[in-house]
């Protein structure tokens, strides 16, 4: 199959041929990712339950992001532009071939990955990045194929209309829903008006068909605003997320200094209010608004203050974990935790925070085999939780 090369050096070329894999086959149900840890944690314990924290993966450099591949396989981004594959349990030396070329400065770099609902069938992992523009920097996101151990059949689905010298709030998570639409986020890149402007791709989240198609009944289709937006005044949005039960995506972002919000998007065209309405004020202690409610402007389910910086984020379906099912789980950056809150319907009920200190949790994923993985930005690891029968 031949790479599709997109203009200004965004993808870099390899003449050779990549070496074969595995034919792709499907796990059969619970079938392990990792027989064995690395590296067993003391024992901690839940408000439901007591657990270990099994490492899996070490020697990884700021990882991002992690998708489950269905015949076991792992794939894990690092912030510097490396896409990693897990192949039989172990971590490949060397890294998959065929990835865009990344600006790596600032909080960007090699961000989420994610794979199709209909891998299986069709091949598809979407990845976001930050690229290179005229006068500077924005969130790209695309979609690939792989072939042996390299990536090749590139689409662009959507690249940001804004490009900044600052390097803040690229976004750039994936979420598809339960009709089988696509969501991604960019953040308001530093620049927190912009999140209130429509003509502009800063501080939104935003749905198109798989293939990067405006859906025709997106909110702004045929107004004034960027058709792909879904919802905006959104700061940075760092986990998506979507309910098994109802197909609805959820998000998490980040505040300034304080205002960390858990969201619901079953709203299209719902105005979450940065920077006119927040929980937060600014790093210097001076106020960013006097209001954390306007007409017009949704309430978060859930705001964190203090701070703890959310990142990646999973809703529990996994039998594995007692009392936790239908919870979400966030990384934490800030106190380096997970926060487990539990909701019922869109209504905040409970949080629970455990593994406190462990490191900052990048992201956050069920696997197929109905283990919770964290992905640690600190030690460069991938762990599971491991529940302790008592």
């Amino acid at each position: 199959m031949p790479l599709l090369l997109f203009t200004g050096c965004d993808f870099v070329s390899s003449q050779t041929t990549p070496e074969s894999t595995p034919e792709s086959t499907t796990l059969p149900p619970n079938t392990l990712y990792f027989s064995e840890p690395i590296e067993t944690s003391k024992v901690h314990s839940a408000e439901d339950f007591d657990f270990r924290v099994e490492t899996v993966v070490e020697g990884l450099k700021f990882p991002w992001a992690m998708a489950f591949m269905p015949d076991g396989r792992v794939l894990i981004t690092e912030r510097d532009g490396t896409l990693r594959m897990v192949e039989n349990g172990v971590l490949r030396e060397e890294p998959l071939g065929g990835v865009p070329e990344v600006v790596a400065r600032g909080q960007g770099g090699l961000l989420d990955v994610h794979l199709h609902p209909q891998y299986e069938e069709n091949g598809w992992i979407y990845l976001s990045y930050s690229k290179e523009g005229e006068g500077g920097w924005t969130t790209s996101f695309i979609r690939a194929q792989l072939d042996g151990y390299a990536l090749v059949n590139h689409e662009e689905i959507y690249t940001g209309n804004v490009n900044s010298r600052l390097g803040f709030h690229f976004g750039s998570r994936f979420a598809f829903d339960g009709e089988g639409y696509l969501y991604f986020s960019i953040g308001d890149r530093g620049e927190q008006d912009t999140a209130q402007d429509l003509t502009v791709s800063n501080g939104s989240l935003f749905r198109l068909h798989d293939d990067g198609r405006v859906p025709e009944d997106n909110p702004f289709v045929g107004k004034e605003g960027l058709d792909e937006i879904y919802a905006y005044g959104l700061r940075n949005i760092q986990g998506l997320a979507t309910d098994p039960e109802t197909g609805i995506v959820w998000s998490n972002f980040h505040g300034p200094r304080g205002g960390d919000e858990l969201n619901i998007h079953n709203k299209p065209g719902a105005n979450y209010g940065w920077p006119v309405i927040t929980y937060g004020i600014n790093y210097n202690g001076t106020p960013i608004t006097d209001i954390t409610e306007k007409e017009g402007m949704e309430q978060p389910v859930w705001y964190w203050v203090p701070s703890i910086a959310p990142s990646g984020m999973t809703f529990v379906s996994s039998d594995r974990y007692p009392g936790w099912k239908g919870s979400i789980l966030n990384g934490a950056l800030s106190f380096q935790l997970l926060s487990r809150v539990e909701v019922d319907g869109e209504q905040f009920v409970a949080e629970e925070r455990i593994v406190e200190g462990i490191g900052r949790i990048r992201d956050v994923r069920e696997a197929p085999d109905g283990y919770i993985y964290i992905a640690n930005e600190s030690d460069g690891t991938i762990a599971r939780l491991v529940p302790v029968s008592n």
